[in-house]
């Protein structure tokens, strides 16, 4: 850590004298408001033990002008003492009543410095600060007068650039008491998070009629299993203090686990209360949660779980396991959520948002022809119903969107579609506007209470419907319901209280009896009154004549995830404007904190980009929490900086910045690493590897039916061949005007999604390398699935390959040119053209001088020459 000092200079010693000129560069001056200095002829001088001659770079770039505005309350590293006359060697420039201020290496960001300068003789402030911490947010600030030593006497006598020191990190009164705050808030936050733990633990006790439960699973999800969702659903973030949008928490008697993926390693465990253990998911040896509760649980014990808030899917698994153990889920079906009983009064409401009609113009499809479509496969199926619960899902099938869900235009709803007649069961109050009642009406679909849900599909199981659901998306509590509705209609039945008189093929029928068969292309799963079967081979087709439940992946994902043309031409015009919006962006960062060398934070870059992309037309919403990372904070792969505690943008390490945006016609979903300063080589090599692992992804051909995990080699193997890596998987499927993040499609190395890729599906090429607290780089374009003109098809089959989306610069400084094939440079050249061919039509002034700039052509011959010359300088 570069200590640094700062001394005020009363009137007989006017100027501030700047030491150690090599450890400082010049990255951001920044102006101070609310200091007591004489407006007289305060100076700012720079020396060294050494003179410089006042040609020198380092002088010249002192000697820059300063800021005008006063604004800023930032005041970077400076270290200085003060003399009653500038040395030989030392340049001073008179910089008025403020102070100007320089930013040492490593990088430090102060706040303002109110505090007033002795007002006579050489007395001179000492200002000490505590290293500032991820989670205080700030520094303890300490300030005393005190005499000029010896040293520091002779020091300003002779000139030299040494002499006594004043130790000072971050400034003065003001931070010393955002500190205190700062500190103040952690501790109380932790005592917080402890008292809603053991509250908890007692409702644990008392749950299930007294019975309690042994354990608790808290999942990030809401009823509809949604990545992202409203606030008054943030179960686990309330409990844990983590706000990572993945992750699974276990509290115990005496235990309190999370886990999560290599994502949020590092902030889960910045994140995490004292008490709290962080399961690092996927990593050798951590078990799952289902695994670590039935071997660290005593047999026998109970395991809670909201049925409302675990899908289908998941209790089930989860069940098979614990039964090794003799140990049960216990669904708290019929009681108020643990954790909302914590809660209390401070819940958030639920999300109240109308809903809006998505255009046919970008929707490109018909909501009654999606229904007819979807007919179409249920019949095929031989079910009679349909429920539609994931959020974007049912935003898809009935071209509306809504505002429930930060980030994500979505509304709280299901949709459940018969043969005849289809039902979204929603708040009232989100269609009441005409327009969108009229849509809704117009399409055939009836409004029913969002709570109504449940009933009526119990009821519809009475009457023998057969329900085909999504296991991963529909909950637990909605199949239980279900099944329990059919075990009723069996039991009736075989009683003859009800029912149609006698079982399918003359047999009465039975709870658990099998009456399903093996969908194409995966497991087809029928499960009826608390009982259930796997079939094999066949159509799919659900052959019974009561009611039954197909659990399965829906046709809705699928469909939802093959854009047609309009909602691929929304796209790729929602990317052009964003891509304007970026230009306008990154041209006014590189002003500010290279040309004019303001103090940035990371909170402010996403701030500013956010108000850039707000001018574009149709601009709805960022499509996720920018991801603004300098320096080690952008080796948090999912980093979210928080005001207060964010880093200032330093120009001296790489800044990785990841953000989208939500329009009326498109979403968009990008990362950019960039280095303001001068990168190291190493810097350059990784960055180039992740380059080239994109490019490979970018540039791939493969046949119909290749599944994405068979690709994540291309876009790794560069780093591979250097023994370096990254945790998260390559690329995700994106919706059009819809989630950022939707499935089924994947580029992982996880084989177990299998679906193959198709034309018309969305997908981030997001390859990256993540150095932990250095730097973290990741490039990531958007790209759509298209059929390929290939010179031959092997036995007749179509080839496919990808077209970006997005269109934005690449940073040519951080590429080690030398390491790149030919045809590399090729592709960068190729896709910086057609980047100015497009976005340079919106852009006008300096940044459009920016785009042209960043869109050069780049050579191996141009670096083999710059490295020559780099080398013949060196050695001279």
């Amino acid at each position: 850590m570069l200590r640094t000092a700062i001394a005020a200079a009363s009137a007989s010693a006017q100027f501030i004298f700047v030491s150690h000129p090599s450890l400082i560069h010049i990255a951001s001056f920044t102006m101070l408001r609310h200091t007591a200095i004489p407006a007289s002829s305060l100076t700012l001088a720079l020396g060294q033990s050494t003179p410089l001659p006042p040609s020198s770079a380092a002088l010249h770039g002192v000697a820059m002008p300063l800021a005008s505005s006063p604004a800023s309350k930032t005041l970077m590293g400076v270290a200085a003492h003060a003399c009653s006359s500038p040395s030989s060697g030392a340049f001073a420039t008179p910089i008025g009543r403020h102070i100007a201020s320089l930013t040492a290496t490593p990088s430090v960001s102060f706040a303002a410095f109110p505090a007033a300068f002795p007002g006579s003789g050489s007395r001179r402030l000492l200002l000490t600060c505590s290293a500032r911490g991820r989670k205080s947010g700030a520094n303890e600030v300490s300030a005393e007068p005190v005499a000029p030593s010896a040293d520091a006497e002779a020091g300003s006598a002779n000139g030299s650039a040494h002499g006594e020191k004043l130790a000072v990190n971050k400034s003065a009164e003001d931070a010393g008491k955002k500190a205190e705050e700062a500190g103040k808030k952690a501790q109380k936050r932790g005592k917080e998070l402890e008292k809603r733990l053991r509250r908890l633990r007692e409702v644990m006790a008392e749950v299930d009629g007294g019975k309690g439960v042994d354990a608790l699973i808290i999942p990030s999800e809401d009823p509809h299993q949604s990545e992202y969702m409203a606030p008054c659903f943030e179960r686990r973030a309330f409990i844990s203090g983590f706000t990572g949008s993945a992750g699974t928490a276990v509290v115990t008697r005496e235990r309190a686990l999370l886990w999560t993926d290599g994502r949020y390693f590092l902030q889960a465990e910045q994140q995490l209360p004292p008490g709290w253990e962080l399961m690092r998911a996927g990593m050798p040896g951590v078990p799952s949660v289902a695994e670590w509760l039935a071997d660290a649980l005593p047999e026998g014990s109970r395991v809670g779980v909201d049925p409302f808030v675990h899908s289908a899917e998941n209790v089930r698994c989860l069940a098979e396991t614990l039964a090794g153990s003799s140990s049960v889920v216990v669904p708290l079906l019929r009681e108020t959520n643990p954790i909302d009983v914590v809660w209390g009064a401070e819940r958030p409401p639920p999300p109240s948002a109308p809903m809006r009609v998505h255009p046919i113009v970008y929707a490109g499809q018909t909501v009654k022809a999606k229904l007819q479509q979807l007919r179409g496969e249920m019949r095929d199926a031989g079910v009679t119903s349909l429920l539609v619960s994931a959020l974007d899902e049912v935003a898809w099938l009935l071209n509306v969107r809504g505002a429930d869900v930060p980030h994500c235009p979505v509304t709280v709803a299901y949709a459940v579609v018969e043969m005849e007649a289809a039902y979204v069961f929603v708040d009232a109050s989100k269609v009441a506007a005409p327009e969108v009642a009229e849509h809704v009406a117009a399409a055939g679909i009836t409004v029913k209470p969002y709570a109504d849900l449940v009933p009526f599909l119990q009821r519809s199981a009475m009457g023998g419907a057969r329900l085909w659901l999504d296991p991963s998306s529909a909950s637990s509590a909605v199949l239980c319901s279900v099944e329990a509705a059919c075990a009723q209609f069996y039991e009736q039945r075989v009683s003859g209280k009800g029912g149609f008189g006698g079982a399918p093929g003359g047999k009465k029928g039975k709870k658990g009896e099998k009456k399903s068969k093996e969908g194409k292309g995966g497991k087809g799963r029928e499960e009826r009154g608390g009982g259930e079967e796997e079939g094999a081979g066949g159509e799919g087709v659900v052959a019974v004549e009561g009611p039954a439940v197909l659990s399965r992946t829906t046709p809705v994902s699928l469909a939802k995830a093959l854009k047609n043309e309009c909602e691929i031409e929304g796209m790729k015009n929602a990317h052009i404007r964003d891509a304007a919006a970026m230009a306008c962006f990154w041209e006014w960062a590189e002003r500010v904190v290279v040309g004019e060398g303001r103090a940035v934070t990371e909170v402010e870059l996403g701030e500013k980009l956010e108000a850039f992309r707000a001018q574009q037309e149709g601009f709805l919403d960022t499509s996720f929490d920018t991801i603004a990372g300098s320096g080690k904070n952008g080796a948090i792969i999912h980093y979210r900086a928080e005001e207060g505690s964010c880093a200032v943008v330093d120009p001296s390490r790489m800044l990785l910045l990841d953000s989208g945006a939500q329009y009326v016609d498109g979403t968009t979903d990008i990362t950019r690493t960039v280095h303001f300063g001068t990168p190291s080589d190493y810097e350059k090599e990784c960055y180039t590897r992740v380059l080239q692992g994109h490019i490979a992804l970018d540039r791939a051909v493969f046949p119909v039916g290749t599944p994405g995990f068979v690709l994540d080699i291309l876009a790794r193997g560069p780093l591979w061949s250097m023994g370096l890596d990254y945790r998260h998987g390559t690329g995700h499927g994106v919706g059009a005007a819809l989630n950022v993040h939707e499935g089924p499609q994947s580029i992982s190395p996880r084989f177990g999604n299998a679906t193959p890729l198709q034309a018309g599906m969305v997908l981030s090429n997001e390859p990256g390398f993540y150095h932990d607290n250095q730097f973290g780089i990741r490039i990531e374009n958007l790209l759509v699935v298209r059929e390929q003109e290939t010179p031959y098809r092997f036995g007749g089959t179509t080839y496919l390959g990808f077209e970006y989306l997005t269109l934005f610069p690449i940073q040519t400084k951080l590429i080690a040119v030398e390491l790149l094939s030919e045809n590399e440079v090729t592709w960068i050249n190729e896709y910086h053209q057609r980047v100015w061919d497009t976005v340079s039509p919106l852009l006008s002034g300096t940044p459009l001088q920016w785009l042209q700039c960043n869109t050069q052509p780049i050579s191996k011959d141009q670096a083999s020459q710059a490295a020559a010359t780099a080398k013949a300088a060196a050695a001279s």
